[in-house]
């Protein structure tokens, strides 16, 4: 990649991230930035052309359609380029979710979410080694080392991992969260929480919330009106597509039998 080549990339996500960030703003109730998550480029693409304003990439579905399962050592170099390409085949913002940023230094992580195209990031404070949640203030730290280092060019989804891996009360993620917002994140993820605590978290820690939505949660509408600014959908719709795929391979398997 030339330089002018990575500087226009990284003009055109600072640009971008202006307009994901505006996205998250003065949203009613009941009407969250509901954000598809693109595996690849063909699926951004069809998102996009349905009218989606900005698109969110699952780290879980980018690592199945590259053969690899989610957390389980998707090479960053592949990650990226993945990213690369969803983000060069659409004109909206893409926030790419590069899970706890694969060990990177906080400068070296934002420059090359800058080379592939992305306004945004997700970042998750579970450890991906132990698979213990990181302390809270050490993690506070690196997003706002994050922050620093992006200058405004990404939007940050702190992701907040106590549903999962910790006590599973709003307080335990409210008092996380702050602690991030405070570093400079612009949204906070408290993935698996009930869709009853959202507003508690909300109300508490004044800034957007990211809920997740699968089978079996409410509709991400009713998830707004429960508290969420924005939402996503892990790698469920990756997962859903390849369902349907497997629907055809058995029936063409059927149709092949002699």
């Amino acid at each position: 990649m030339t330089q002018q080549t990575t500087t226009d990339g990284q003009q055109a996500a600072t640009g971008h991230a202006a307009v994901l960030r505006g996205l998250h703003q003065g949203r009613a109730a009941g009407d969250p930035l509901v954000l598809p998550g693109p595996w690849d480029a063909a699926s951004a693409r069809a998102f996009a052309d349905a009218g989606f304003p900005a698109l969110a990439t699952p780290s879980a579905g980018v690592s199945a359609s590259l053969g690899y399962e989610d957390g389980q050592g998707t090479p960053p170099a592949e990650m990226f380029a993945a990213i690369r390409r969803i983000t060069r085949a659409v004109d909206v913002p893409v926030s790419a979710d590069v899970e706890a940023g694969y060990g990177l230094p906080a400068a070296e992580l934002v420059e090359r979410l800058l080379e592939a195209g992305a306004a945004g990031c997700n970042l998750e404070d579970s450890d991906p080694a132990t698979g213990a949640l990181v302390d809270a203030e050490r993690q506070a730290e690196r997003l706002a080392e994050v922050v620093a280092a992006a200058g405004g060019a990404l939007v940050l989804n702190a992701r907040v991992d106590t549903y999962l891996r910790g006590e599973r009360t709003p307080q335990a993620a409210i008092d996380r969260a702050l602690r991030y917002v405070a570093a400079g994140a612009d949204c906070v993820y408290p993935i698996l929480a009930p869709a009853t605590h959202l507003a508690l978290i909300a109300d508490a820690v004044g800034a957007p919330v990211n809920a997740l939505c699968k089978p079996g949660t409410p509709s991400p509408r009713e998830l707004g009106a429960l508290g969420a600014t924005r939402v996503t959908f892990g790698g469920g719709l990756q997962a859903q597509a390849l369902d349907a795929v497997r629907e055809m391979a058995s029936g063409l398997a059927a149709q092949s039998v002699q």
